[in-house]
């Protein structure tokens, strides 16, 4: 299938908001790629430049080594050869399910045998086959959203654009349409860029992960490099739910400002003196009942894994998992097994940019 090369990528809007900046990504042909971020990060910016809906200000993108913006290029979208699925089923109600698969071919004026051969592939590679004849009214969401797929495969798009699209979907119905799509890429060797506000959904699909914050690219990397080495503290916080601790990094270990908090040198990856900011998982906070502990549980959510506990620990909250489900109110003794190390200027929280 098909590549994406984005290089230098800026979007300004005409209130001269930063949507992107200076952003370069490419995608592998065959590769499946999510972008996440916080509300404002870029990362939906990012999907509908490539999909030609918005304009760059600088920069460029080419699809299948063939420029598409930029460097004097302007490609239309429906000329990009591309695919997309969006949140909202998109379903015309007064077409049958056939009808609505076909209109890409439709339009491309696709001879009507053709066209209906094509359409039988499509509804049966997402589960619906000899579904042609049927009515949306009589679909479930999850059926109408395998006809949204099916519509955006049956034109061969050089690649598949996904936008937030499993996300409308209830549990435990999205978990296995997220099985059914990363098999179904797989078997196609389809390209796929994937926006999703679901931090879990682009961890369990994705080959690899961008995240942005302010229209910028934070770490792109492969889902368990994400989880175990993350670049920053934003993107330890922001994937997965970090306490980042500010302080003094010495010899002995490190003392978090206040002075409550300490811990060994022995835990701490990465070599940063002096000022410093410490990122901790919560898989590497260990807590045991004791009555005469530093730190108190504020929030005990029972999980299939654990409990998801949350701690006032010396003022701070922490976030860690525990074999049982901790009482609110319960003290409890701490200990940090793996903490990273930053310097102190990386810290920096969320910054609000266009969608």
């Amino acid at each position: 299938m098909a590549s994406v090369d984005i290089r230098s990528l800026s979007v300004r809007f005409p209130d001269g908001t930063a949507g992107l900046a200076d952003v370069d990504l490419q995608v592998a042909d065959g590769e499946l790629v999510a972008l996440v971020g916080p509300s404002g990060s870029g990362k939906t910016t990012l999907l509908r430049t490539i999909a030609g809906f918005l304009a760059p200000t600088s920069g460029t993108v080419a699809i299948a080594g063939e420029h598409v913006a930029g460097d004097g290029a302007n490609v239309p979208p429906e000329r990009r050869r591309l695919g997309m699925v969006f949140q909202s089923h998109a379903v015309w109600p007064h077409w049958d399910v056939g009808r609505n698969v076909a209109y890409p071919l439709r339009l491309a004026r696709v001879p009507r045998l053709e066209r209906a051969a094509r359409v039988a592939e499509a509804l049966e590679l997402v589960g619906l086959p000899g579904a042609e004849r049927r009515d949306p009214a009589t679909l479930s969401g999850g059926q109408r959203q395998r006809v949204a797929l099916a519509r955006a495969l049956v034109a061969r798009p050089r690649v598949l654009l996904l936008d937030e699209a499993l996300s409308a979907l209830d549990e435990p119905l999205r978990d296995r349409l997220r099985l059914e799509l990363r098999g179904l890429v797989r078997s196609l060797g389809l390209t796929v860029v994937h926006v999703t506000h679901d931090r879990a959904e682009a961890l369990a699909i994705a080959d690899r992960v961008v995240v942005l914050d302010g229209g910028r690219i934070q770490q792109v990397a492969t889902p368990e490099t994400l989880l175990h080495a993350p670049t920053s503290p934003f993107v330890a916080r922001f994937l997965s739910d970090a306490t980042v601790l500010a302080g003094t990094r010495t010899t002995a270990g490190f003392v978090a400002d206040g002075g409550g908090i300490r811990i060994a040198d022995a835990a701490i990856e990465r070599r940063v003196d002096g000022a410093a900011a410490l990122a901790v998982l919560p898989g590497d906070v260990a807590i045991v009942a004791d009555d005469h502990g530093d730190a108190t549980v504020t929030s005990a959510l029972f999980a299939r894994d654990g409990s998801d506990v949350v701690l006032d620990w010396h003022g701070v909250e922490v976030r860690c998992t525990a074999p049982w489900r901790p009482v609110v109110g319960e003290r409890v003794a701490v200990s940090v097994r793996r903490a990273l190390a930053f310097a102190a200027d990386a810290v920096a929280e969320p910054t609000e940019a266009a969608a």
